[in-house]
C-alpha cells in the first residue's frame, strides 16, 4: 500500500509497537530475567525518535548491516520529514505531537522503512487490515458490507489493533463503517480513546454533524470526556468556524471543571481572531488565565492583537508585560502592533523602547513597523533617525512598500532635499508600486514646497491617469497648486468641486481669500467672505487673520466689529493674542470717552499684539477717524512690542498705491507731533517708492525733512535719493547729488557707487560714469560683486571692452566672487570685441567657480556663435544647455532660429520653429523675422510671403521690417515687379512704408536702369524724405540718366546747403534686370 509506505504522513501511534527480543540475549545461556512490569503512558514516543535517542535502551548492531543511502535519498528523507512536521504543527490538536528532531543515519532510516514495510511497527496483519479498509474508498458508499470485507480478521484483531487501524484511515465512510463493525467484535470496550481518534477524524473533514453524534453516543454508553475529547471537539469546531456551537460548548465544559490545554486554546483563540471576534477572543483569555493554563507565544501574540483591537490598550500592555517576565520572547508582529499603538498616541519614549528591545533580540522588523516608525519620526521631525532607519532597511534587506516611500518622500521635502524625493517618487513609479493617491499628493506636495507648481501639476495630472479616484483631499492640494501659480480660473473651479465634497475647510477657504488679495481682487474677496459667513464655515486663526485684513484694508469697520463678537465664543480664540488685541479695542471698548492714559491702562499692555494694531490703524485711517488713529499710534509707538516697525511697514505699503499718500502724509504728521520720527530704513524706502511712481516732489521733500536728522547716518537716504533721481530720469540731478555727497567726505559705499554708476550709463553719460569707476579703483574702495557687475556692463555699453576686461581682472585679484551675471556681461565683451576663444573660457570659467549657468549664459554664446558663423558650435552648445535640464524659453528658440537663418540653413529652421510650438512657445514678430529671413535666402520668396499673410491669421501684425526683407530679397533678385506689388500691398496691412522701404525700392530701381520709375517714385517721397543722403544722391543720378540737369543740378544744390555729401559711386543700371514670369 503505497500511502503507508511515507510515514510521514502517519500520525504517532497511541500505544507502543511490540518489543523484540535481542537477538544476542537470545543465544546466552544464562537464566533470564523476569522483565518488570512497566508502566506506559497512553502517548507514546511517535515514530520519529529511534531507539538509540534513547539511552536506557541503545539500538543493537546488526550482523549484516545495510548500505547507507546515497546523498539524494537522504536529503529527499529530510524533506519530507520537515514536511511531515509542517502538518503536525499548523493541525494542533489533542492528540497532535511535535516530535523531537533526532538525527536518523542512513542505516536507521532504511531499517524504519523495511519494519513499516515488513509489518514490524503494528503486525503484518494491521498492515493487512489498514490496507483493506482504506481500499474501501475506491468503492462506492453502500456497495460493500465491512462484515464481509474483514471477516477474515474477525478475532485476529486486538483492541488496540483495532484502534490503529481506526486511526489509520483517511475516509470518513471508511472510518464509519469500521467503527461500527469494531463494536460488533468480542475484544471491543468502549473507551474514550476510540472516541476521541473518530472524533478527530471526523472533525479533520468537517462532519461536524456525525462528530456530535458520536460524542452523545460517547455519553450514552458512559465514557466520560476526558480533556482529550473535549478539546478534539472544540477543534473541530474551531476548524470549521462554528463559533457559535464552538463557545457553547466550551461553556458546557467550564461547567464540568475540565481545564483544556493551551493547543486546545490557542486553535479557539486563532480562529475566533480570523473572524474578527475579539471581544469572544478576550473573554476566552481571561478564562485561560484564570484556571491557570500556561500560555505560548502563538497564545501571548494573539491575545495582544486583539486586546489591541478591542481598545484595550493597558490589558495589552500588562499582558505584553507578563509575557516577557514570563521569559516568552514577543514576535515581530506583537512589537509592530504595539510600537503602532504607541505611535498614533504620540508615546515616543515608549515607542523608542519597544524598537530598542526589538533590536537587542535581534528581531528584524517588518515593513510595516518600520512604517510606523517612520511616521513617527515624521511627526516629530526627528529626520535623522529616520534615515538612519530607512538605511538600516536597506541593511536588512528590508523591502520597502509603497507607505514607506510616500513618508520618504515627505521627510525628504521637508528636509529640503528635493532632488532625492523626486528619485524616491520616479523609483516607485518604476517597481510598479504607485497605486495610492497619498504618495501622488505628498510627491505634488514636495514640488509645492520647493516652488515648482508646474511639476506638482504634472504629478496630479499623472495621478488622474491613474484613474485613481480624488479624495477631498486631492481637491485642496490642487487648490494649493492653482493659488500658488496665482490661476484665478482654475482655482475656482477647484474650489467649487472641493464644495460638493462637503464644507470647505478652513485652510482651503484661506488660501482661496489669500489669493484674492494677493491679485488686489478686493471685490471678489469681499463676496467670498460673505459666501463663507453665510455658510456657516468654521474659522481658524489664519482665516480670522485673512479676514480682518481685508476688512481693515476696505475700512469695512461694522463687519469687523460683528465678525469678532460672532469669533468670541469659539475657545479656541480666547487665548489668541492677535484675536483679543481686536476684541479689546473694537468690542469692549468701543466708543469709550477715556483719555489715552486711562484707555491705556484698562489691560495689561503686553497682551495686546502689534500687527492687530497696525491693521486697526488701517482701518481707522481709511475711515477718517484720526482720535483713535492717534491712540493706536500711541499704544504702537510707546508699548507694543515691535509698534515702530509695524508702522514704517503700514506707511511703505501705503507709500506704493498712489492713491493712499495723503494716509502716509498724515501719519507721519502725527508722528511728528507725538514726538516720534520714522526709521531711516522706513524713510529711504518711502522715497525709493515715491521715485518708482515718478512722485519726486514728494522724495524731495522727505529727504529734506530728515536729510539733517541727528540719528540719520546719511548713507541710506542718499543712496534712495540718487535712486529716487535715476528712476524720474534726472540724471544730472543724481551724478551732482552723489558728487557732492562725496566731495562732502560721506562714504555712500559700493551701493551708491552702483546707483550712480547705473544712473549715469542709462542716462548716456558714460564719459562721467567712467570717471566715477576709475576714481574707485583708484581709491580702493571696498566693492562688492553687484559694484563690479555695474562697471563693468558700463564699460560694455560704453564700448570700453578692454578697460571692462581689465575691470573683471581687477575684480578676480581682489578675491571678489563672481556671479552668473559676471560671466554673462564678460561673454558679452569678449564677443563684442570678436575674441571668441575669451568668450568661451569665460563660459567654461563659470562652471570652475561652482557658478551654475543659465539660459541666458548659453544663449549670449551661442548669439556670438551665430554671428560669426559658427553654426556647428551654436548647435552642439543649444543641444548640451537642453541636456543639461535647462528648457528653452521663446527667446532662446528666436536667438537659435535666426542663428540658422542668417546661415541659409533653411531645414533646421523650419525644424526648430515646429519644436518650439511643439514645447508650447507661441512664436512672436522676431520668430517670423527670422523666418522669412531664412525663406528669402533660400530663394523660396513665395514661403516668405506666405509666413508673412500666416502672422497676420494668428493676430501678429507684421511691421515693415518684415516687408523690407523680401523687397530688399526681390530687388536684389532684380524682381522689380514682384517688388513693387509687394511695396502697394504695405497699405493692406495697415503700415506706411518708413525710411528702409523708400531706400530699397529706390536702390533697386537704380541697380536695374528704371530711371523713369525711379524718378516718379522719388517725386512721391521727396518731401518725407528730405535730408537723406542715398535718396538724394539717387535722385542726381536719374536726373543726370534722363538728361534733367537743371532738376539734378537743384537737388545737389539743396544737397550743399543742407552739407550732405553726394554719393558719387552709385550707377545707374549696374544689375541686369529679370521679368517676372
Amino acid at each position: 500500500m503505497e500511502c503507508l509506505k511515507s510515514p510521514f504522513l502517519v500520525s504517532a501511534p497511541l500505544l507502543p509497537p511490540p518489543s523484540k527480543p535481542h537477538s544476542i540475549a537470545a543465544k546466552t545461556k544464562k537464566k533470564r530475567r523476569p522483565l518488570p512490569v512497566l508502566v506506559r503512558s497512553s502517548v507514546q514516543r511517535d515514530p520519529w525518535s529511534p531507539n538509540f535517542g534513547d539511552p536506557a535502551r541503545p539500538k543493537p548492531r546488526t550482523r549484516n548491516p545495510k548500505k547507507p543511502l546515497s546523498d539524494d535519498n537522504a536529503r529527499r528523507i529530510i524533506k519530507k520529514r520537515a514536511a511531515y512536521l509542517s502538518v503536525l504543527r499548523r493541525n494542533q490538536g489533542p492528540q497532535a505531537q511535535t516530535p523531537r528532531w533526532t538525527k536518523r543515519t542512513p542505516e536507521q532510516m532504511v531499517q524504519y522503512l523495511q519494519d513499516d514495510r515488513n509489518g514490524h511497527l503494528y503486525g503484518k496483519h494491521v498492515v493487512a487490515a489498514i490496507r483493506r479498509v482504506r481500499a474501501l474508498s475506491q468503492r462506492i458508499d453502500g456497495d460493500y458490507d465491512m462484515r464481509m470485507e474483514m471477516a477474515s480478521f474477525v478475532g485476529r484483531l486486538t483492541f488496540k489493533e483495532m484502534c490503529v487501524v481506526l486511526k489509520e484511515q483517511k475516509g470518513w465512510r471508511q472510518v464509519r463503517d469500521f467503527f461500527a463493525w469494531m463494536k460488533l467484535q468480542l475484544s471491543y470496550h468502549p473507551s474514550v480513546i476510540v472516541y476521541t481518534i473518530v472524533l478527530r477524524l471526523y472533525g479533520q473533514v468537517g462532519k461536524l454533524k456525525l462528530a456530535e453524534e458520536i460524542f452523545l453516543e460517547m455519553l450514552d454508553v458512559g465514557c466520560e470526556p476526558d480533556e482529550v475529547a473535549f478539546g478534539t471537539m472544540l477543534c473541530s469546531y474551531a476548524r470549521w468556524g462554528r463559533h457559535k456551537a464552538m463557545l457553547s460548548f466550551y461553556s458546557a465544559v467550564k461547567e464540568r471543571g475540565i481545564i483544556l490545554s493551551v493547543a486546545v486554546f490557542n486553535f479557539m483563540l486563532s480562529s475566533l481572531q480570523k473572524k474578527s471576534l475579539h471581544r469572544e477572543v478576550v473573554q476566552v483569555w481571561k478564562d485561560m488565565v484564570e484556571k491557570g493554563v500556561i500560555p505560548n507565544n502563538f497564545t501571548y501574540t494573539v491575545a495582544i492583537s486583539s486586546l489591541v483591537k478591542e481598545g484595550l490598550h493597558e490589558d495589552a500592555f500588562k499582558t505584553f508585560g507578563e509575557m516577557r517576565s514570563n521569559g516568552v520572547v514577543p514576535e515581530e508582529v506583537t512589537y509592530c502592533l504595539l510600537i503602532n499603538l504607541n505611535a498614533k498616541s504620540g508615546n515616543r519614549d515608549e515607542v523608542l523602547r519597544l524598537y530598542e528591545d526589538m533590536r537587542f533580540r535581534g528581531i528584524i522588523p517588518s515593513n510595516y513597523t518600520c512604517a510606523s516608525l517612520l511616521s513617527l519620526y515624521y511627526k516629530y521631525e526627528d529626520y535623522p533617525r529616520a534615515l538612519s532607519l530607512f538605511s538600516e532597511m536597506v541593511r536588512n534587506k528590508i523591502s520597502a512598500d509603497e507607505v514607506i516611500y510616500g513618508l520618504l518622500i515627505r521627510i525628504y521635502g521637508k528636509l529640503g532635499l528635493y532632488e532625492d524625493a523626486h528619485k524616491t517618487f520616479e523609483e516607485t513609479k518604476q517597481r510598479g508600486q504607485l497605486t495610492s493617491e497619498k504618495t501622488y499628493l505628498a510627491m505634488a506636495q514636495v514640488h509645492l514646497t520647493s516652488g515648482n507648481v508646474d511639476k506638482a501639476l504634472e504629478v496630479i495630472d499623472l495621478m488622474k491617469s491613474s484613474n485613481l479616484w480624488f479624495s477631498r483631499f486631492a481637491y485642496i492640494v490642487l487648490l494649493q497648486c492653482y493659488v500658488m501659480k496665482e490661476d484665478v480660473v482654475s482655482a475656482e473651479g477647484t474650489f467649487v468641486a472641493l464644495s460638493k465634497t462637503g464644507l470647505p475647510d478652513a485652510g482651503s477657504c484661506n488660501d482661496m481669500l489669500s489669493l484674492y488679495v494677493g491679485l488686489n481682487l478686493m471685490n471678489k474677496a469681499k463676496e467670498f467672505i460673505i459666501r463663507i459667513r453665510e455658510d456657516e464655515t468654521h474659522f481658524d486663526k489664519e482665516l480670522y487673520r485673512t479676514v480682518m485684513k481685508v476688512y481693515c484694508k476696505e475700512g469695512m469697520l461694522p463687519e469687523a466689529e460683528q465678525l469678532t463678537n460672532q469669533m468670541v465664543k469659539n475657545e479656541s480664540f480666547k487665548n489668541d493674542k492677535f484675536f483679543m488685541t481686536f476684541y479689546w479695542i473694537l468690542c469692549e471698548h468701543k466708543g469709550d470717552a477715556q483719555s489715552d492714559d486711562e484707555l491705556v491702562a484698562i489691560e495689561p499692555i503686553d497682551k495686546l499684539d502689534a500687527t492687530a494694531l497696525g491693521l486697526m490703524l488701517s482701518l481707522y485711517l481709511t475711515n477718517g477717524n484720526f482720535s483713535k488713529t492717534k491712540i493706536l499710534l500711541k499704544l504702537l509707538l510707546g508699548y507694543a512690542t515691535g509698534g515702530s516697525k509695524i508702522v514704517s511697514q503700514l506707511i511703505i505699503s501705503l507709500s506704493k498705491d498712489g492713491m493712499e499718500i495723503s494716509k502716509t502724509e498724515l501719519l507721519n504728521h502725527q508722528l511728528i507731533k507725538l514726538g516720534c520720527r520714522m526709521e531711516e530704513a522706513t524713510v529711504a524706502s518711502l522715497i525709493s517708492h515715491y521715485g518708482k511712481q515718478q512722485m519726486l516732489k514728494q522724495a524731495e521733500d522727505i529727504f529734506a525733512e530728515y536729510v539733517n536728522s541727528p540719528i540719520s547716518s546719511c548713507k541710506l537716504l542718499y543712496n534712495s535719493m540718487i535712486n529716487a533721481y535715476a528712476k524720474c530720469g534726472e540724471q544730472e540731478k543724481a551724478y551732482l547729488l552723489y558728487k557732492k555727497v562725496t566731495e562732502e567726505g560721506c562714504d555712500l559705499g559700493a551701493v551708491g557707487i552702483s546707483i550712480a554708476v547705473n544712473s549715469l550709463t542709462n542716462g548716456g553719460k558714460h564719459q562721467a560714469a567712467e570717471n566715477i569707476i576709475r576714481r574707485s579703483l583708484k581709491e580702493n574702495l571696498e566693492l562688492d560683486t553687484v559694484a563690479y557687475n555695474t562697471f563693468i556692463k558700463a564699460m560694455l555699453e560704453a564700448g570700453k571692452l578692454h578697460f571692462a576686461s581689465s575691470i573683471f581682472e581687477r575684480m578676480s585679484s581682489s578675491g571678489v566672487a563672481p556671479s552668473i551675471e559676471t560671466f554673462n556681461t564678460m561673454i558679452s565683451v569678449y564677443g563684442q570685441d570678436q575674441k571668441l576663444d575669451r568668450a568661451v573660457e569665460m563660459f567654461n570659467k563659470a562652471s570652475s567657480f561652482r557658478v551654475t549657468s543659465d539660459e541666458k549664459t548659453y544663449m549670449n554664446l551661442i548669439g556670438y556663435y551665430g554671428k560669426a558663423g559658427m553654426i556647428l558650435e551654436a548647435s552642439q552648445l543649444f543641444s548640451k544647455m537642453q541636456e543639461e535640464g535647462i528648457k528653452p524659453g521663446k527667446v532662446s528658440y528666436n536667438i537659435m532660429i535666426n542663428v540658422y537663418a542668417n546661415a541659409g540653413v533653411l531645414h533646421e529652421t523650419e525644424k526648430l520653429f515646429q519644436a518650439m510650438q511643439r514645447q508650447g512657445c507661441l512664436p512672436d514678430s522676431f520668430t517670423y523675422l527670422s523666418l522669412v529671413q531664412a525663406y528669402t535666402r533660400s530663394l523660396n520668396y513665395s514661403k516668405a510671403e506666405e509666413t508673412i499673410h500666416d502672422m497676420q491669421r494668428k493676430g501678429i501684425p507684421p511691421s515693415c521690417v518684415h516687408f523690407n526683407i523680401l523687397l530688399h530679397a526681390f530687388t536684389k533678385a532684380g524682381l522689380i515687379d514682384e517688388a513693387k506689388r509687394v511695396y502697394e500691398e504695405l497699405s493692406t496691412f495697415g503700415l506706411i512704408p518708413d525710411l528702409v522701404c523708400y531706400r530699397t525700392m529706390l536702390n533697386g530701381y537704380l541697380k536695374c536702369g528704371y530711371v523713369e520709375e525711379g524718378i516718379n517714385f522719388f517725386e512721391r517721397i521727396g518731401e518725407s524724405t528730405k535730408g537723406d543722403r542715398f535718396i538724394m544722391s539717387a535722385a542726381v543720378h536719374f536726373y543726370k540718366s534722363a538728361g534733367k540737369q537743371s532738376k539734378a543740378k537743384e537737388i545737389l544744390s539743396s544737397m550743399n546747403n543742407m552739407g550732405i555729401p553726394f554719393l558719387k559711386r552709385l550707377e545707374v543700371g549696374s544689375r541686369e534686370r529679370v521679368k517676372t514670369p
